[in-house]
């Protein structure tokens, strides 16, 4: 399998509901790095897994709905407990609406939280 990962970071509020989260029940902040590797089986006929131009630019573009925002706010959000693997899974479905499956195998989505937590959120195309 091979894979090609392009990375980005975004800046957001939010709160989290429930007494699991304890003060993140509060608004607050988070930077993210965010990861977005993809799988191919078999490169494809130019010998690559996906442009990583454009890998780079529709993650760009993903990271710009998101980034600078209080994602409580966000109408398309209502009701969602922003969590990091919640937002892992939101950014991986907005990237295949944008690129497609294209011939791709995988996507994994990572949200790196800190220099010691991440989630990730893979899904098979």
């Amino acid at each position: 399998m091979f894979s090609v990962t392009v990375r980005d970071h975004m800046m957001i509020a939010h709160s989290l509901r429930g007494e699991t989260f304890g003060p993140a029940q509060r608004v607050h902040g988070a930077t993210y790095v965010v990861d977005a590797t993809f799988r191919r089986a078999e490169l494809d006929a130019d010998g690559v897994v996906v442009d990583i131009g454009r890998a780079s630019e529709e993650l760009r573009a993903v990271m710009r709905e998101l980034t600078h925002r209080n994602l409580d706010d966000e109408p398309s959000l209502a009701g969602m407990n922003t969590t990091t693997e919640a937002l892992a899974r939101l950014v991986a479905d907005r990237l295949v609406e944008r690129l497609g499956a294209a011939g791709l195998d995988g996507l994994a989505v990572t949200l790196h939280e800190s220099h010691v937590a991440s989630a990730t959120y893979e899904r098979a195309l």
